[in-house]
């Protein structure tokens, strides 16, 4: 081959080459340019759902049926998800319990200085729990902030349960301390749009409960300790963190549960729970009463013409039993969230009054939950029934 044609071949595939090479380049800066333009991009705040956006949501939904659930071998929200004590194997197995009773949903609580301690671990360990839950075919209702028990929550090491004594570790979220310390409101700001945001569109996740009974004063176990105008931080807080969530676009619905008092007619409520309501897409309550007043509460709030929660319910030394709330819930389509799954650290088996009055035994009647640590249930007559009522 003549040294010419050898010298023109050998330029051709430089030239080829170097043609290859820019145009990849060109492609990863495209690519690279495509992925910068997305951060860039805002998500836009969503309004309040309208009430038919709302029942449009909730025609979808089977009868949602579950539990407020923790882990048993965790005391509150900080052991269940610090990564020392996230416990996979327990929570997946006591996850398939609750399954095994038709239930399709449970209601958990979270906490804020979880997302302080490791934002992006406490999200891994979020994205775990969704996973497991969504093997069982349960979708969780997350609970963003608590106004209920000790309001000096610290990471780290948990306290050990008092014997006898009904939710003895249990959380406040957040505590008096960031409560009253408005330069830690914007952490709260970037915790709730973190974990909203990270589901927003994510169908294994049901909802929001953005706080859980805010106004509660605590005057049993803990009254002597709490701030006594919690309420006038909470209000303008509460405010706050619903339009936070709603900033990061949540496809799923908003709520906070009223809790105490009368709702029949708007001038009865409270100033917090006119905002509880007029913020939330779907309506929630507490209930541990008896089936008329459970019936009545009810009726009361589809005033508001929005689906229904009852976020907790079924305390039966005070008169509330799955036996005479859950078909009135069913009959009006009413999801329902009993108070505990699974006897452990929590001690809700013993009732509310453990504060003031000593046990020293377990309770012949149990205040909360379903099954013993091992799975057995508590009443196995009371299980036969939430599976007859779910149809499992």
């Amino acid at each position: 081959m003549a040294k010419n044609q050898i010298r023109n071949l050998l330029l051709a595939l430089v030239a080829g080459c170097l043609f290859q090479y820019c145009a990849s380049a060109g492609d990863d800066k495209q690519e690279t340019l495509s992925t910068d333009q997305k951060k860039d991009q805002k998500v836009e705040p969503r309004a309040i759902w309208t009430k038919e956006r709302a029942n449009q949501w909730y025609e979808k939904q089977p009868w949602l049926v579950g539990a407020n659930f923790i882990n048993s071998n965790a005391i509150n929200q900080l052991e269940m998800f610090q990564p020392e004590t996230f416990d996979t194997a327990t929570i997946n197995r006591e996850l398939g319990w609750a399954a095994s009773l038709g239930m399709n949903t449970v209601r958990v609580y979270l906490h804020d200085l979880l997302w302080e301690q490791d934002p992006a671990g406490f999200l891994e360990r979020l994205e775990t729990f969704v996973q497991i839950a969504a093997k069982h075919g349960i979708k969780p209702l997350f609970v963003l902030f608590d106004s209920v028990w000790d309001p000096f929550p610290q990471l780290g090491k948990q306290r050990d349960p008092k014997p006898h004594v009904h939710n003895s570790g249990w959380v406040q979220n957040p505590g008096i301390k960031v409560l009253k310390d408005s330069t830690q409101y914007p952490r709260l700001e970037n915790y709730v749009k973190g974990v909203v945001g990270k589901f927003a569109n994510d169908d294994r996740v049901l909802g929001w409960d953005v706080w859980n009974e805010p106004d509660n004063p605590n005057k049993s176990a803990y009254g002597d300790v709490e701030l006594p105008d919690k309420v006038d931080y909470v209000l303008p807080l509460l405010k706050k963190v619903f339009g936070w969530a709603r900033s990061v676009n949540p496809s799923q619905p908003l709520t906070s549960g009223v809790w105490a008092g009368e709702w029949t007619t708007p001038d009865q409520l409270k100033e917090i729970e006119k905002v509880q309501l007029d913020e939330s897409d779907v309506i929630s309550f507490h209930n541990y009463e008896n089936a008329e007043s459970f019936e009545k509460d009810i009726k009361d709030l589809q005033a508001y013409g929005r689906p229904i929660l009852c976020t907790e319910y079924m305390a039966r030394g005070n008169g509330s039993f799955f036996e005479n709330t859950m078909p009135i819930a069913k009959k009006y389509k009413v999801a329902m969230y009993n108070w505990g799954l699974v006897d452990g650290k929590t001690q809700t088996k013993y009732p509310w009054d453990s504060w003031r009055k000593t046990y020293t035994a377990e309770p012949e009647v149990w205040f909360h939950d379903i099954f013993r640590r091992d799975g057995t249930p508590y009443k196995a007559e009371e299980v036969d029934f939430i599976k007859k009522m779910t149809g499992k």
